[in-house]
């Protein structure tokens, strides 16, 4: 009965060779039952029943084992058994005569060793249809040739369904050439489908192809050469063989299982059977099988054979210590944890030690104990009822890892923990002053916060928005008020933030649930009324996960964030102490209902002025520090500051500015190591030049300043040099011990200086030579060797100024703003506001030409809708003011064809605040007249004339300022947002603010005005 065990068998019986049946009345070899003997082995009667296994690949790649059982007594029961399995042998003994045209089969992993079971599948129709018509005819046999690999390919890599495809695709001559010339004649015992199982008789040798398809090939049957078979090296090796075999079976149970399937089948013992048995069994490769098959003298094929089986002990015995190493780690594993668990036990017994749970509850129950009193009932009944929950729960349960986590959350939350704050307005103003400069009205609202606070005792949180431009310092004033107030500061940014969970926190249910960033910010602080800074509010995004700026009204609202709900602690907080400071670059990005529940202080930027002092006192003293480099070995002067104010740091921050600086101390850095590095080797070299022993000089100078060194260079060297001579005479006079002990001395001359005396110690130790003392006082002007500890430095002062500025920081980026020095006819200077800060624009008009009754205005410089908008409002205004102030010229714009242009055309241009600067370079052009020099305005104009108020007023003025305007024209509206400005702002500045168009007039073009000052 032909029966298939499993599709999955181990991949380690891949190959090995199968079941050995030569002939049904054939007792097991005698020699190999004395194996068995040895090895422990019994082996079945014939009579008895018995199971002959045998492993071939499967259709699909995978390894399959098939089982042949034969059962009942003798020939008749294993005849029976054939016939029932359809795999009756026809001949035992096929006569080569019979048989030199064979059908070739190919196979793809291992060669048919004689007397062996191999199945193969065939999936060739033709071949297949081939072998059962051969089988109907009593011809049951045909060729088992090995396949040869590709070219190109290694060996060692096998992968069977790749390999089945490649055989399915070879057809006739191509299959031809890819097959060895030695293989098997096989019996075919049985088709079942697709499936042939083979048994090979004797070796065959191919030599020449009679068919393609299917491929039929002539043969020569081949014969083992003669040899003795009494002949002592061939028993020896065949002895060899047997002892290694018995090894092998003593350690690998595989190879017991072929043994006692192959051994009653394997015939009179004969030194070729039992080389072909050994390699068969083997897991050589298919190259090395094939190699045995090849091979007809039998001495060289038994040495063949034992060199297989010596491979296999040695793979026996790793496999043997892989076992042995995993189960010894198994077995200590277990056994430690066995003994853990006794001695969990025992001090549990005892009382030594609580389980998990108790532990769990007991750490929980200690981190709220100092916040108990403070803590709201309802948040200590939750608690109450999570640990109650947390000793019912299996520790192996995931509702109580939840648990735990919950709980965690729950008693880290500083519940009515509040720091003690600081209500001294002194205090608070020396703090602002020291890490800010300028930016008195955000000063001013946070010291009105704090008396407010003192006064009532207790300080309520409010919203605060810091609005302005990059790097005016919003994120670290919120820094100095939280330590103003002495409050712990937490900051964490909501730009791009689309998950509401991220503000009020994911459900548990959820797996990797975790609060919002507002518990976070708790935990984290440690206290209930902390300074939270929540930067880029004005960029916030909306996804699928809801609206973060809703969820943020609840957050910021005093009126909600007293009872803040989390989703993840599900219990009211409050937050109503929680200071909020939120930054944003443009306001109006900002939703309108959480707009309306902050009190926004707008920060515009600083001026020149602020920004020198901010560098000279902040950021200069800082990045000198960061770079480890001392205040007297550079000079930054200001006029290099100005500089990079002015040609590199012209935005409305001061972060441009700190990377510049920190550009000029690292280069400033680099220098000065270069120099100290090439002052070392200087000096090295040049004592190493003198004649004789070396000579250690030093020279210190004490008490002088650069006019007093330059003086010491002046002197008369040879008072030096004599008394060095001096020393150096006496040094040689005296003996080596005597030597010794003046080198020590120390020689210190004196010289009258015209402010203070400078004294010079020259110490002249373990020398014979005379010192030349010019070659340590040479330079003096720029070096001076500081004696510090033992330690000599070398000490350069670097100075940067406008003229090497180029050299650390490259070349200018901005260049003068002011295009013009005259503004000519048509060109007007406006104002304008970005979210870098403010910036001067010029608006130009010309005639294109002159079209009787066709005037038309074109306008370009990426202009956005609205104001187009208003240059055709001003062209409409400019016309009615031009008929008033010039009637013999009022047709001018109905016959011309006007171009109106505002450089930088790269950069959009949009804003309701040009209408005025519009009207008055279209004027300019029809009066042939060009504006007052160094005059700028700003202002949207109705098509009566009207001046409109605008925004931005600080920053327009300090762009006015940074482009040495004298003279502002606002509308009269924003009257009241200029006086409000810091003094330094309005300094200098001639404005004029007004409400119609003809006063703007008057003062553009007055005669007299437009002349060079």
């Amino acid at each position: 009965m032909l029966k298939l065990l499993s599709s999955s068998s181990s991949s380690s019986l891949h190959g090995r060779l199968h079941s050995l049946r030569p002939g049904p009345t054939e007792l097991a070899s005698p020699v190999l039952r004395v194996l068995g003997s040895l090895t422990g082995l019994t082996w079945p009667s014939p009579n008895s029943a018995r199971r002959a296994f045998f492993c071939s690949d499967g259709s699909d790649g995978s390894d399959q084992v098939v089982e042949i059982e034969f059962k009942g007594a003798g020939a008749e029961a294993e005849a029976e058994a054939e016939s029932k399995s359809s795999s009756a042998i026809v001949s035992t003994n096929p006569r080569p005569e019979d048989y030199l045209t064979v059908l070739a089969l190919p196979l793809p992993h291992r060669p048919l060793f004689p007397g062996f079971y191999m199945p193969i599948y065939v999936k060739d129709p033709k071949l297949l249809a081939a072998l059962q018509e051969s089988r109907k005819r009593q011809a049951p046999y045909a060729g088992a040739f090995l396949l040869k690999d590709e070219p190109g390919t290694d060996p060692s890599l096998v992968s069977g369904s790749e390999t089945d495809k490649n055989i399915h695709d070879l057809k006739g001559k191509e299959l031809f050439n890819r097959l060895h010339e030695v293989g098997t004649l096989a019996q075919i015992s049985s088709i079942q489908g697709d499936q042939v199982v083979l048994i090979g008789h004797r070796r065959l040798r191919i030599t020449e192809m009679v068919d393609e398809d299917p491929l039929t090939v002539k043969v020569d049957h081949l014969k083992d050469k003669p040899y003795n078979k009494d002949d002592d090296v061939i028993k020896a090796t065949s002895f060899e063989v047997i002892s290694t075999l018995r090894d092998v079976l003593k350690t690998s149970s595989l190879w017991r299982d072929h043994v006692q399937t192959y051994t009653q089948h394997i015939g009179d013992f004969n030194f070729p059977r039992l080389a072909d048995f050994g390699a068969a069994i083997s897991g050589a490769n298919k190259l090395q099988c094939q190699k045995v098959l090849e091979e007809l003298d039998v001495y060289k094929r038994l040495k063949l054979t034992l060199e297989l089986v010596k491979k296999e002990i040695e793979i026996s015995k790793i496999q043997e210590s892989i076992a042995k190493a995993i189960e010894e780690k198994i077995s200590g594993e277990q056994r430690r944890y066995l003994l853990n668990e006794q001695l969990k036990a025992i001090k549990k017994e005892l009382g030594l030690e609580t389980d998990d749970k108790t532990a769990l509850s007991e750490k929980f129950r200690e981190r709220l104990e100092p916040n108990r009193e403070n803590c709201p009932p309802h948040v200590l009944q939750v608690i109450e009822e999570e640990l109650t929950k947390l000793q019912l729960l299996e520790a192996s349960s995931s509702e109580f890892n939840v648990t735990r986590n919950y709980l965690d959350w729950l008693t880290s939350i500083p519940w009515g923990n509040y720091s003690d704050e600081n209500f001294d307005v002194l205090r608070a103003q020396k703090i602002l002053d020291e890490d800010h400069y300028g930016l008195n009205d955000v000063k001013e609202r946070i010291l009105e916060f704090i008396a407010v606070g003192k006064l009532r005792g207790i300080s309520q949180g409010k919203i605060i928005c810091l609005s302005g431009p990059p790097g005016v310092g919003k994120t670290s004033i919120g820094r100095s008020i939280a330590r103003a107030l002495n409050r712990n500061f937490f900051r964490f940014s909501v730009g791009g933030l689309s998950d509401v969970a991220e503000i009020k926190g994911h459900r548990r249910t959820y797996i990797g649930a975790m609060p919002g960033k507002m518990v976070q910010c708790l935990k984290n602080v440690g206290t209930a009324n902390p300074l939270v800074l929540i930067d880029e509010i004005d960029k916030l995004g909306r996804g699928h996960a809801g609206d973060p700026a809703s969820a943020l009204l609840e957050l910021l609202d005093p009126e909600q964030n007293a009872n803040f709900l989390d989703h993840y602690l599900d219990v009211p907080i409050d937050l109503s102490k929680v200071l909020f400071v939120c930054t944003a670059n443009v306001v109006e990005m900002i939703p309108n209902p959480l707009l309306d529940r902050m009190e926004v202080i707008s920060i515009a930027g600083y001026i020149t002025d602020e920004k020198m002092h901010i560098a000279r006192d902040y950021l200069e003293k800082t990045t000198r520090e960061a770079c480890g480099i001392k205040p007297e070995q550079v000079e930054v002067t200001d006029a290099a500051l100005l500089a990079l104010i002015e040609n590199y740091c012209r935005e409305a921050g001061v972060r441009n500015l700190q990377k510049h600086i920190e550009k000029i101390y690292r280069k400033i850095a680099l220098q000065l190591v270069r120099q100290g590095a090439s002052d070392e080797a200087a000096v090295a070299d040049q004592i190493q030049s003198l004649p004789g022993r070396p000579a250690a000089v030093e020279v210190q100078l004490v008490d002088t300043d650069e006019a007093q060194v330059e003086d010491v260079d002046k002197l008369d060297q040879n008072v030096v040099s004599s008394k060095n001579q001096t020393a150096a005479e006496s040094l040689d006079g005296n003996d080596h011990d005597h030597s010794s002990e003046t080198s020590a001395e120390e020689v210190t001359i004196q010289m009258d200086l015209p402010d203070e005396p400078a004294v010079v110690e020259v110490q002249v130790a373990d020398t014979d030579e005379p010192v030349d003392s010019k070659l340590y006082l040479q330079d003096a002007k720029e070096t001076a060797k500081i004696q510090e500890g033992g330690a000599t430095k070398t000490v350069e002062k670097v100075l940067v100024d406008s003229s090497n500025l180029a050299d650390f920081v490259g070349k200018p980026v901005f260049h003068a703003e002011r295009i013009y020095d005259q503004t000519p006819i048509g060109v007007v200077m406006g104002l304008a506001w970005t979210a870098m800060g403010g910036s001067t624009l010029y608006i130009e008009t010309t005639q294109i030409e002159e079209a009787e009754g066709k005037g038309a205005l074109h306008v370009t410089g990426q202009l956005g809708d609205v104001m187009k908008e208003s240059a055709q409002i001003a062209h409409t205004v400019a016309r009615a003011i031009l008929l008033d102030k010039d009637p013999d010229n009022h047709t001018f714009f109905s016959n011309s064809k006007l171009h109106l242009h505002v450089p930088a055309g790269a950069t959009p241009k949009d804003g309701p605040s040009a209408g005025c600067t519009m009207i008055t370079s279209m004027l300019s052009v029809a009066m042939k007249k060009p504006i007052k020099r160094d005059l700028a305005m700003t202002g949207e104009v109705t098509l009566t004339g009207r001046i409109l108020p605008i925004g931005g007023v600080k920053e327009k003025t300090i762009a006015a300022r940074r482009s040495d305007v004298k003279t502002i024209i606002f509308p009269l509206a924003n009257k009241r947002d200029f006086d409000e400005l810091a003094p330094n702002v309005k300094e200098g500045l001639d404005v004029h603010f007004v409400d119609d168009y003809n006063q703007i007039f008057d003062l553009a073009f007055s005669d007299g005005q437009n002349e060079k000052k």
